[in-house]
């Protein structure tokens, strides 16, 4: 059952995960779990039993209330309200290199 909770841990673990140059089906044999398993997890399909949690908070060196420090994981539709609002105030120079980040981002 994915749900914003789910979907949010699951980015989270997927960023310490990454953070710490570990492949996801490396991640998986280590917490002795089938790989479809874990990308369940990492999408927000599933949520990790407590077992779980507590594992992937050992493997990846965290505490796990480390795993629920979700504040900074944004949906798209939150990112562009954020954005949207932070505009008005920007100078033009200011605007002038957002639009040329966003630009060469797309490019990428």
């Amino acid at each position: 059952m994915k749900t914003e909770l789910s979907n949010k841990l699951g980015l989270r673990i997927k960023e310490l995960r990454l953070a710490r140059n570990i492949k996801q089906c490396v991640m998986a044999d280590m917490l002795d779990m089938e790989r479809s398993n874990f990308t369940r997890i990492e999408s927000g399909k599933q949520r990790p039993t407590d077992e779980n949690l507590e594992k992937i908070a050992k493997i990846l060196g965290v505490e796990i209330f480390e795993l629920f420090q979700i504040e900074h994981i944004k949906s798209k539709e939150e990112l562009i309200e954020l954005i949207t609002n932070i505009l008005p105030s920007l100078s033009d120079k200011e605007l002038q290199f957002c639009y040329k980040s966003l630009i060469n981002l797309k490019q990428l």
